[in-house]
């Protein structure tokens, strides 16, 4: 088949690498003259193990085509997907005008028969605005069946989770629409890497929009429910890594997002949260659960911030702190909503100076804090220890896991460490004669 993306950012430019792969002809459409053109040289704009070669192998095979004009890629697709962002507005809401916008410029170059599909997290009732759009100013001899496919990957795993997903989604009312998408998917449904096999969800648009938000809001409810159950264990003098190990062995729960920490950050869990708490609200439903849901994850933040006080005995001004990772998890470069940018500003505002490393967001990471003193920047893990006074662990690179401890002890000023995401043993770090606070542990 020829389909397009409109939009190259982690879902448009991992999903069309894969449907490439996979044999299709992929249009992606873009915004951005610059990021088009080094698109098409095979430069990515963003950080996903595997994706630049990807992307590469199938630009040589002139599998995928990058362009900034509509009337090149759509005319002749059979299925278009819009994969733009739908980032909150102040009150929470999505902020949809991208993704209307890219339904208008869309539906004036149909032609013939296709398929369009958001791919983009949007709200329920949004695919009919989208559609009645499309209606407005396509041509008159264009005919399309409208649809919702949500994507389910994971930033650092997003090729893995594209090719050999748990389920597939496809919301639509036409027939002729999901006999075309779910040809279109047969080779990912009919893997057989993915014990049980993928499943295949054909389902009507407004419960495609709703499964995206209700699975990321739950996945983000199963964090916060995490850390609010260390935090207590802290108090009542409990392991609360063993009390979440004895939780997640019951196959009812699971052990997976059940691991205690910094709190949740990235391009999708805070803002759907957000989202679905809005949608919530506009059906007059007040969602008192994720509303707590989100404050216990802001709590989190601050009460790394909290451990380091205590750790200094509330002095925090002058003093150096060390800021391992700054990414809101480990292989990717995403800064959005990353627990780091609370943290960081709260020890400025606090007086305390900081220097950082993350091994792969220290471009995005420069950018957010360009306007911010009291900052430094630096070159390795052992550059932002050396003749601090604490460090704090926020993201669980394997580079952190795998550091020489014996040495960052050597290079500190005080031996002072809070590991936000638990990743070293207390007791080994006692023996090595840290002082040790990690989240959840007595």
């Amino acid at each position: 088949m020829t389909i397009t993306f409109v939009g190259h950012g982690y879902v448009g430019l991992v999903s069309a690498a894969v449907f490439a792969d996979l044999g299709n002809t992929v249009w992606v459409i873009g915004h951005t003259p610059e990021k088009v053109n080094n698109l098409k040289k095979g430069i990515i704009p963003i950080y996903e193990p595997g994706l630049e070669e990807i992307v590469k192998k199938n630009i040589k095979a002139k599998r995928i085509l990058f362009t900034l004009d509509y009337d090149e890629a759509i005319p002749q697709s059979d299925a278009i997907f819009i994969a733009v962002g739908t980032p909150p507005k102040s009150n929470g809401e999505a902020n949809l005008s991208i993704v209307l916008d890219v339904a208008e410029s869309i539906g004036r170059h149909l032609d013939g028969y296709s398929v369009v599909a958001t791919k983009s997290t949007v709200p329920v009732a949004t695919n009919e605005k989208v559609r009645e759009i499309i209606n407005e100013v396509k041509p008159e001899t264009a005919q399309f069946d409208y649809a919702s496919v949500p994507e389910f990957l994971r930033e650092g795993q997003a090729l893995s989770d594209t090719f050999y997903p748990d389920r597939v989604v496809i919301g639509t009312n036409a027939k002729r629409a999901a006999d075309l998408l779910i040809k279109l998917h047969k080779p990912i449904l009919d893997n057989d890497k993915v014990p049980g096999g993928t499943k295949l969800i054909n389902t009507n648009i407004p419960t495609a929009e709703m499964i995206k938000y209700a699975s990321n809001a739950f996945l983000a409810t199963k964090i916060s429910y995490a850390n609010a159950i260390a935090h207590i264990s802290e108090l009542a003098g409990a392991d609360g890594i063993d009390v979440l190990e004895g939780m997640g062995l019951d196959k009812r729960i699971g052990n997976l997002f059940l691991q205690a920490g910094a709190g949740y950050g990235g391009s999708c869990f805070p803002k759907d949260v957000r989202a679905l708490i809005e949608i919530a609200k506009a059906l007059g439903y007040d969602f008192r659960l994720l509303k707590d849901v989100e404050e216990i994850n802001k709590d989190m933040m601050f009460s790394i911030v909290k451990k380091a006080r205590n750790l200094l005995n509330q002095k925090m001004r002058k003093k150096t702190v060390a800021v391992l990772g700054l990414a809101f998890k480990p292989n990717t470069d995403d800064m959005r909503d990353a627990p780091a940018i609370t943290i960081i500003k709260d020890l400025v505002e606090e007086g305390a100076f900081v220097k950082v490393f993350d091994p792969i967001a220290m471009e995005n990471a420069q950018r957010i804090f360009a306007n911010m003193n009291g900052i430094t920047f630096v070159k390795d893990p052992y550059a932002a220890v050396k003749d601090a006074d604490l460090s704090i662990l926020v993201t669980e690179w394997n580079e952190f896991k795998e550091i020489d401890l014996k040495k960052v002890k050597k290079l500190m000023k005080s031996p002072l460490i809070v590991d936000g995401r638990n990743i070293f043993n207390p007791e080994d770090m006692k023996k090595l004669g840290f002082t040790y606070v990690g989240v959840g542990r007595k």
